[in-house]
């Protein structure tokens, strides 16, 4: 299953057979855990609020629930609302969260451009806004206090899902071994699926380091097989059964329910909400599929097959009162099938916590590229399939997690109870966030977001006050997780975003560093010296400790700040935003590297040999179009132009550009390559290729003088000359200049600020992965620098 065909830039999604082509692949990735449902939603509902009767209005009421939470949560609000809320067809609550940050000044990331906005991916809307839409939209922008606010929300449904990540493949594959029960005494029983849980628990976990691509093609068959067993078995049952089960999809049967069991009844939707747990997983999976497969698979193959098969074991269940003490989904499978059903459910419950999985550690990942985790290492598991992830410090703690709550909970009840709350918070943040999406960036009427939240809002507030009510009983662990998770993120966003406003506010300019060279007498040592920094202007005060120090620097030296841009992807002619820190004979550059939250970073290697590529296409692009005096400038607000008075001359975005008057490539003969050009319009008149192989091909390149240039023009010379010290830095070899830092607090700060930056903060950097391993930085070129930030 090649999901990195699926999100090209260009790609199109036109064709009906790539359609129905997603729409299989899409039931292994996306529906693992909806289609597994079936297994424990009855059992918890029935655990103990309210018991199965001769009347069978339990039964009828529950499985009238069921069916119409099936069609107003995931069909009606996520497939035709909420998937049509896409960014740049990604979805999940940073994908929200990032739609709503550029169509609203309520992003608190450090380091934002003007420049940004003319990335294609930055595409907004901009019908007509209502008069509403605009008041609501300045008093966001206005109140400092609503961003936090807004960024706090998205945090807590952000670490909902991570706890979501630890209960479903306890409860899923829990609940499919529990299937042992019929075939061995009670007392047996206890003893055996709790090892076999955590064992396959164990296994799962152990084996996320090869990746999910080997045995991909392996998902969606098995749970495209099991869901035709559960519904073919849903069929069987209601015509053996009770053929006259449809009559219970009424929601007077609602009714009669709660009429009945009052109390107990409300209590007990926190069972019957599990019915739509991975509900979200529609959402969140979008940018490795279309809104068409999406929305076709569940329509026409899930939803039916949910349906059917819940209706086979209320028709079972009508009939069979004997079992009322215990009503487990195997007690209404033949014996003749019973063993092989266990097989195909213990199979459907790892694929659909592999999904989980998987998607617990691309959320991570999207939340330190937002400066809103501890830095991680992340590990690429596959070079051809988009998101294939790994993260090893997250995969054990998941895995120790994970068979803590299955030794500790022991039954589906609580695990049912933990694992409903967390489902339902993280829909409430995706309610309130489209709803916030429907008025600032579709621009309809106020009126039609406030139905939407009403609506779709109460019940889920519903479902959830019963999984609330639930909290000794369960429920406690998501909230206990969310507090911890939430509190590391939001001070790990703090101190970084504390440590930025201390470099903004301590960068030196450019004539200091030349005054400082004079006074000085700073040496220029052979090779190419990369300077990492969050600034994208000026000179990093660290940068400027190290010269005091040490009164020499690199030949070539390049400020590099790798930055995040609320978008998911930026494409790669677009990544470079390049420009010239000082004249040029100072052959001092920067280079802003612009990711989107989705985005792969490249290896160092790559990296290095693409960065000088980008280094010598800016210098015969700034000889090529000599920069007038009525060029606009801007310092600080991040245009492409900027005045030469702060030492910051204009900037251009690079490509693969093609300059073949002025300087030619000689690649090695085994790269191969397609490429084709397209204009570019935000660096003038310069022309980009766009590579359409998007594998990362290591190559060599070494620059030349196209000999037919015969120009002798002195602009022709400089250039000629300033390539040359390019190439002959890059054989001297490069070193990557990083800071190393040591953050506390100004006297007299708050009680709550040295707790979060003297001690949270301070302890989460030293045991997190340094800035060279989230870079790949080799050791033998990395040199740090040790910096103290009072904040």
């Amino acid at each position: 299953m090649d999901l990195g065909d699926t999100k090209c830039w260009g790609n199109s999604k036109d064709s009906w057979r790539t359609t129905l082509v997603l729409a299989y692949q899409s039931l292994g990735v996306v529906y693992g855990d909806l289609s597994i449902s079936p297994i424990y939603v009855y059992k918890s509902t029935f655990a103990e609020d309210i018991h199965h009767s001769e009347t069978n209005e339990e039964i009828f009421g529950v499985l009238s629930f069921v069916f119409w939470t099936l069609t107003l949560v995931p069909l009606f609000k996520y497939v035709f609302i909420v998937l049509r809320a896409d960014d740049n067809g990604e979805g999940g609550t940073f994908a929200l969260y990032s739609s709503i940050c550029r169509h609203a000044k309520v992003s608190l990331l450090p380091n934002k451009q003007i420049a940004d906005e003319s990335l294609s991916t930055y595409k907004l809307k901009q019908p007509p806004e209502t008069e509403n839409g605009s008041k609501l939209k300045t008093l966001l922008e206005k109140h400092k206090t609503l961003h936090t606010a807004l960024l706090i929300l998205v945090l807590l449904g952000t670490c909902m899902v991570i706890g979501d990540g630890v209960l479903t493949p306890v409860i899923s594959v829990f609940s499919a071994v529990s299937g042992l029960e019929l075939s061995m005494s009670k007392e047996h029983h206890e003893y055996a699926v709790i090892p076999i849980t955590c064992i396959i628990l164990v296994c799962l976990f152990a084996l996320q380091h090869y990746g999910t691509h080997r045995v991909g093609f392996l998902f969606a068959p098995v749970v495209l097989l099991w869901l035709l067993c559960i519904s073919g078995l849903g069929l069987y049952n209601i015509f053996f059964w009770n053929p006259h089960v449809y009559k219970a999809l009424s929601p007077y049967y609602m009714y009669k329910f709660l009429k009945k069991t009052k109390k107990r009844g409300w209590m007990s939707l926190g069972g019957i909400l599990l019915c739509i747990t991975g509900s979200e997983a529609m959402f969140a999976d979008l940018g490795h599929f279309s809104y068409a497969a999406i929305q076709i698979a569940f329509t026409f193959v899930v939803y039916p097959a949910l349906i059917l098969g819940y209706m086979g074991q209320a028709a079972y269940l009508s009939k069979n009162h004997d079992i009322a003490t215990d009503i487990s989904y195997y007690v209404s499978v033949p014996k003749s099938v019973r063993w092989p059903v266990l097989f195909i459910a213990i199979l459907a419950s790892v694929v659909g916590s592999q999904a989980i999985i998987s998607g617990t550690f691309s959320i991570i990942n999207q939340s330190q590229s937002l400066s809103c985790f501890p830095r991680v290492k992340v590990v690429h598991t596959s070079n051809k399939k988009h998101g294939q992830i790994y993260i090893p410090e997250i995969n054990w703690i998941l895995m120790i997690l994970c068979i803590a709550v299955t030794i500790g909970f022991r039954d589906t009840k609580h695990m049912g109870n933990a694992s409903g709350l967390a489902v339902m918070a993280v829909m409430l943040v995706t309610t309130c966030l489209t709803s916030l999406v429907i008025i600032l960036c579709w621009h309809k009427p106020p009126i039609l977001a406030l139905c939407f939240l009403l609506f779709f809002g109460s019940i889920e507030l519903l479902y959830f006050s019963a999984s609330l009510v639930k909290f000794r009983e369960g429920a406690w662990l998501p909230i206990l997780l969310a507090l911890i998770l939430v509190t590391i993120m939001f001070v790990w966003h703090y101190g970084t975003t504390k440590k930025y406003e201390f470099d903004l506010q301590n960068k030196v300019s450019l004539e200091w560093l030349l005054a400082l060279g004079q006074s000085l007498g700073i040496s220029r040592v052979p090779g190419i010296g990369l300077v990492f920094t969050d600034l994208t202007s000026g000179i990093p005060a660290n940068f400027s400790r190290f010269v005091t120090n040490l009164p020499a620097f690199h030949r070539i030296l390049v400020f590099v700040c790798v930055k995040f841009v609320p978008v998911p992807f930026v494409p790669p002619a677009e990544r470079y935003l390049m420009g010239r820190v000082g004249p040029a004979g100072l052959r001092s550059y920067r280079c802003i590297v612009r990711y989107g939250y989705c985005d792969v970073h490249q290896d160092v290697d790559s990296f290095e040999s693409e960065l000088v590529n980008r280094i010598a296409d800016f210098i015969c692009y700034d000889w090529s179009h000599p920069e007038t005096a009525s060029d606009p400038g801007s310092g600080e607000d991040g245009s492409l132009q900027s005045t030469r008075s702060s030492g910051e001359y204009r900037r251009a975005v690079i490509g693969n550009s093609d300059f073949s008057s002025m300087r030619a490539f000689e690649p090695d003969e085994s790269m191969q390559h397609f490429s084709v050009s397209v204009g570019f319009p935000t660096a003038e008149s310069i022309t980009d290729i766009v590579e359409t192989d998007l594998q990362i091909i290591r190559r060599r390149v070494t620059f030349s003088v196209d000999d037919h240039n015969d120009s002798d023009e002195p602009t022709d010379s400089q250039m000629k000359e300033e390539l040359q010290d390019l190439l002959d830095a890059q054989q001297s070899g490069t070193a990557f200049i990083l800071g190393h830092s040591h953050v506390e607090t100004k006297q007299g700060s708050s009680v709550f600020k040295r707790l979060a930056i003297n001690f949270a903060y301070n302890f989460l950097r030293r045991n997190c992965r340094g800035p060279d391993v989230v870079l790949k930085v080799p050791p033998a070129s990395l040199l740090e620098v040790g910096m103290v930030y009072v904040v």
